[in-house]
């Protein structure tokens, strides 16, 4: 099974649509399925009480002035989803409130994707499922009675899913990992798991979720991880995210199909002269 792999931009172009284009060129030219974003109203995501707290960033002094900062609306999606089927690379938003969900539908993408802090907004995954497209749901930070809750609703709807194991930490620790939980996910849900990883920038550990069955990929790029932006430390840069790729499809050839079919053609000539025989 070919992994699916999705590059996640996230919030990493800090408001720049042109910084956001190149990482969008960058991920098609790696190798990359898709690539994704954030969305959120966040009048909606945030209390008055938060968005009036002070948080000094590029765009001032309070919290509400760092989350307008980091919005595109829909001059910037707009060209984004004109520059994406230019260039013929999938790409897709998790929605963080009701809103923001019916302002991405407008633009018919091919899946979506349940960010792990929404995996208990009921409201949200309800009006996802009922929209019938692929959606992959992140685990991060959730029950498993959560997690279940979530693949009921989406049964219910007869909508295709696909879970993500996950650790909400940005970045974490490689041992945290705990890889083993995709195939405990599998076993349990009976579907499809991926891996969404926020690992301290490296390969290893997504080359490994891959080795152990995981059937989509999702890692955070960036452009250059010392720039501003809370999720560049668990971003991979360019040289990273091109031997991520390529080792992933490596490791899909070395992996085969399991199948024993006797003595392949080209280990004959070692089993002729190599293999042991009875001596009569």
């Amino acid at each position: 099974m070919r992994v699916y792999i999705i590059a996640e931009i996230g919030i990493n172009h800090n408001g720049n649509l042109k910084l956001a284009k190149k990482m969008i060129l960058n991920a098609k030219a790696a190798g990359f399925d898709a690539v994704k974003f954030q969305k959120r109203t966040i009048e909606l995501v945030y209390s008055e009480k938060e968005l009036a707290s002070k948080r000094t960033s590029p765009w001032g002094t309070t919290f509400y002035q760092q989350k307008k900062g980091l919005e595109f609306e829909k001059k910037e999606y707009d060209a984004i989803n004109s520059y994406c089927k230019e260039i013929n690379i999938d790409w897709s938003c998790s929605t963080w409130d009701l809103e923001s969900f019916r302002f991405i539908q407008q633009y018919d993408l091919k899946f979506h994707k349940v960010a792990s802090p929404m995996i208990s907004n009921i409201d949200l995954l309800k009006l996802i499922a009922k929209d019938k497209k692929k959606t992959f749901i992140s685990t991060g930070m959730s029950s498993m009675d959560e997690i279940k809750s979530a693949v009921n609703i989406f049964k219910d709807n007869n909508c295709d899913f696909e879970l993500m194991h996950c650790i909400s930490k940005y970045p974490f620790e490689n041992e945290l990992a705990n890889l083993c939980t995709i195939n405990t996910l599998k076993r349990k849900f009976q579907c499809n798991v991926g891996y969404s990883g926020h690992e301290k920038a490296g390969q290893l550990i997504s080359w490994a979720a891959v080795a152990i069955g995981a059937t989509s990929l999702e890692r955070h790029i960036t452009e250059d991880r010392s720039i501003y932006g809370s999720d560049q430390a668990a971003s991979l840069e360019p040289d990273g995210y091109y031997k991520l790729i390529k080792g992933i499809r490596t490791l899909e050839k070395a992996l085969g199909d399991g199948k024993k079919n006797g003595i392949l053609g080209i280990e004959k000539e070692g089993a002729l002269k190599l293999k042991y025989k009875k001596i009569r």
